[in-house]
């Protein structure tokens, strides 16, 4: 062997070095990939134990102060004093009790508003204790709406921020109903001051947290971003100014969101955790219930700015993995020398000997020829492998190369369909008439609507003329792509029979849709093919006469006041039908008492139960019996509610909407 030549122990250093190089690559991304996993199981146990802490924070004073608020309210002193409140007696019996109720608040404030006079009484520390009213609450005036709705909700209290601008005070208001005889006579409660309520809650948090707090409905009540709270949003009505929502980009994380709120509500002892963009940024949230006060504590933690693992620990990590490879390199030197280096230098040494003429050594088991032998045979087996190898390797390259594009193609496709699909189910959901129908029935109405898949073949719909609405629910043959397809036609239909003839004659606005339809699909193929036909119920409802005017196709119109439940039918065929049907109106007093329902056979025909048989009409009229005169909302929870019930573990079989609303003349005229 010549000189320059590297021996067998520097060859098989030289490899392990560059094979610890080569190592270090995946080993590296896999530290990395390690080392995400824990920051992110640390980021997790992290926002849980945070929002726990948090929460019980919070949860300690208010409640405290919810419980004081509780017991004033319900004091017979309270009650004695609001039902005659110019009772001299009664007035300072009531004052000294509250002096004490005062002294015992962690605000050290208390206030008293009263429904009979409508006086609003505030006492606090920054101020010298009075027993006059500050002012007289007006319910004309925008600024006191807060305490008018207040005593419409159903709860006993709640907790709300918002800002008192005749006190100049911005406060987290405890508003809790003074009840005496079945009437609300008044609110009492107290409120913590929201700048020193911040501080220990938002301002002292750590880097990359934001925590915040969600009332039952979403809307932020406490934000390190103070343009983001929504004041008033508990008492004012409507829909809340800011929520945390709408502050994430996508629906599918609206859904994350929402089923982890309810998930924390129905186990408060629970912390869900879910990922989203927030900000612009992937944070982790983590969400906390507090039942007392119905808020929903949530903790969002940018795991790329929050201090999770200390740099030592990092440091530290790479020093043992450095060490460990060190010890590997030794170690494989070690084992180079004994396994191969002693025997070859054994074998060389016999060599030697041998050819110096000494045949009386032991020779190793394997000759030099032997070995050569083996290598040649080696280098020749390893030349074929290879061979073999590279055509082996090159077909597969050839059929996975096909089966990339393939998959690429029908990856395109799906995704092509998926989109439409999407796109199919935002133009469906701009046509229904959500925001008009709140603007003019406020909660006086609700609508069920499911489709059976992304799109579906039901839609709803409204008009307003005056003081006359027209009120209606569509269902088209088939469901999914096809059925959207046909509420587009449909729509389309509807919308020009009351362009021409207006909102007061469903049945004639039933009839010229009919005809319509069939102008537009006479002779086509689709109309052979398929079915066209679609069940379809118009109500129109004027206020100021206080009178409704029905017509439907296939579709009956239902009306309960709790004790009976009636129906108006509608036509027996539907619009589309292979044979013309006849629609009459039907008209009725207005009844201010009953609830009015509209229902797509979606709903009456689900299966479920034991034996899968449908749902069914009687069933139906039992249930709207039972919910007719609860609060709409209510009811619209209890018909979803007892249809899921019902289903089970049976499929959904078709698209289901129902259309509910109670209307009065009284209405009308308080509008005028």
């Amino acid at each position: 062997m010549p000189s320059n030549t590297l021996g067998l122990r520097a060859k098989s250093a030289l490899a392990l070095a560059l094979a610890c190089l080569v190592a270090l690559v995946p080993a590296g991304l896999l530290g990395w990939k390690l080392l995400e996993t824990v920051r992110y199981s640390f980021g997790e146990a992290f926002a849980e134990n945070y929002t726990r802490l948090n929460r019980e924070r919070i949860r300690a004073p208010i409640s405290r102060d919810l419980a004081l608020s509780m017991r004033l309210a319900g004091s017979e002193f309270t009650r004695q004093w609001l039902l005659d409140e110019e009772n001299p007696d009664k007035w300072a019996l009531f004052f000294r009790e509250a002096e004490g109720y005062r002294q015992d608040f962690r605000d050290t404030s208390y206030f008293m508003a009263s429904a009979l006079s409508g006086h609003y009484y505030f006492n606090g520390a920054d101020r010298d204790p009075g027993d006059q009213p500050r002012y007289t609450l007006d319910p004309e005036a925008p600024k006191d709406a807060w305490f008018f709705n207040t005593l419409k909700q159903a709860a006993p209290y709640n907790i709300n921020v918002n800002p008192d601008v005749k006190l100049g005070t911005t406060r987290v208001w405890l508003n809790v109903l003074v009840m005496a005889d079945g009437r609300r006579i008044g609110l009492a409660g107290t409120g913590l001051d929201l700048s020193d309520f911040l501080k220990r809650f938002i301002q002292t948090r750590p880097a990359g947290v934001t925590p915040m707090i969600l009332d039952r409905n979403g809307a932020i009540q406490a934000h390190p971003d103070p343009d983001l709270i929504s004041f008033g949003s508990t008492t004012l009505g409507g829909i809340a100014a800011h929520t945390l929502a709408e502050q994430l980009p996508d629906n599918r994380q609206h859904e994350r969101l929402a089923q982890a709120m309810e998930t924390a509500s129905g186990a408060p002892d629970s912390v869900p955790r879910l990922t989203a963009n927030l900000d612009g940024r992937e944070q982790l949230l983590a969400l906390a219930y507090i039942p007392e006060l119905r808020w929903y504590l949530v903790t969002a933690v940018d795991l790329s700015v929050a201090s999770l693992i200390r740099p030592a620990w990092l440091w530290g990590g790479l020093l043992a993995v450095a060490l460990v490879l060190l010890v590997m390199l030794m170690g494989f030197a070690l084992a180079v020398e004994r396994i191969l280096l002693r025997p070859l230098r054994d074998l060389r040494q016999s060599a030697t000997a041998m050819s110096e003429g000494r045949y009386d050594l032991r020779l190793p088991s394997h000759g030099r020829d032997e070995i050569g032998d083996l290598t040649r045979a080696f280098e020749r087996m390893a030349e074929q492998v290879k061979s073999h190898t590279g055509q082996l390797e090159a077909r597969v390259e050839e059929r996975t190369a096909k089966l990339q594009r393939a998959n690429r193609e029908m990856a395109q496709a799906q995704r092509q369909i998926q989109d439409s699909i999407d796109y199919a189910s935002l133009i469906q959901r701009a046509i229904l008439p959500d925001q008009r129908m709140a603007e003019r029935l406020g909660l006086d109405y609700f609508v069920l609507w499911r489709p059976r898949d992304v799109v579906g073949g039901d839609f709803y719909l409204f008009r307003q003329d005056g003081e006359g609405c027209l009120l209606g629910v569509v269902d088209c043959a088939g469901h999914g792509v096809p059925g959207a397809l046909m509420t587009m036609l449909a729509h389309a239909a509807l919308d020009q029979a009351i362009n021409s003839l207006g909102i007061e004659a469903p049945a004639a606005l039933l009839s010229r849709a009919d005809t319509i339809l069939r102008e537009r699909l006479q002779g086509t193929e689709a109309a052979q093919a398929i079915a066209t036909h679609m069940d379809a119920g118009l109500v129109f409802v004027d206020q100021r006469r206080g009178l409704l005017r029905y017509a439907g196709a296939r579709i009956s119109l239902y009306h309960s006041d709790g004790r009976d439940v009636n129906a108006i039918k509608g036509g027996r065929r539907a619009l589309g039908d292979r044979r013309l049907g006849r629609y009459e109106d039907s008209e009725r007093p207005l009844d201010s008492s009953s609830t009015y329902y509209l229902v797509t056979d979606g709903y009456l025909d689900q299966s479920g139960g034991e034996l899968g048989f449908g749902l069914g009409q009687s069933r139906f009229q039992d249930l709207i019996r039972t919910q007719a005169q609860r609060p709409m909302a209510e009811q619209s929870a209890a018909l979803e509610r007892a249809l899921d019930d019902y289903r089970g573990d049976h499929d959904q079989r078709d698209d289901i909407t129902v259309l509910a609303f109670r209307l009065d003349r009284t209405e009308s005229a308080n509008t005028d």
